[in-house]
């Protein structure tokens, strides 16, 4: 697992502060690998999921700080949505 995967699940437990999601979710870091989101909250890993959200380690990282949203991060191509649409809008919330 690299690094920063690692560094992406670790801030993506601190924003879901314990909550979990109601769903799976997988975000692909293009050229490190894949991170799953479900109940039990983000650990690496590949397994299938509702919805696929694709993007470069850059475009992930801004989404995580805040500095971008993931809505606009859509709609300008920088983040590709492959899967339950309504499963991606439930955990844009989680970013807001």
């Amino acid at each position: 697992m690299s690094d920063i995967v690692t560094a992406a699940v670790e801030a993506l437990n601190a924003k879901l502060d314990g909550r979990g999601f109601d769903g799976v979710a997988k975000f692909v870091i293009e050229g490190e690998g894949s991170i799953l989101v479900d109940a039990n909250g983000a650990r690496a890993g590949d397994e299938a999921a509702d919805v696929t959200l694709t993007a470069d380690t850059g475009t992930f990282r801004q989404i995580i700080e805040g500095s971008l949203n993931p809505t606009s991060a859509f709609m300008s191509g920088r983040l590709s949505i492959d899967g339950d649409m309504g499963a991606a809008m439930r955990l844009g919330g989680v970013f807001s």
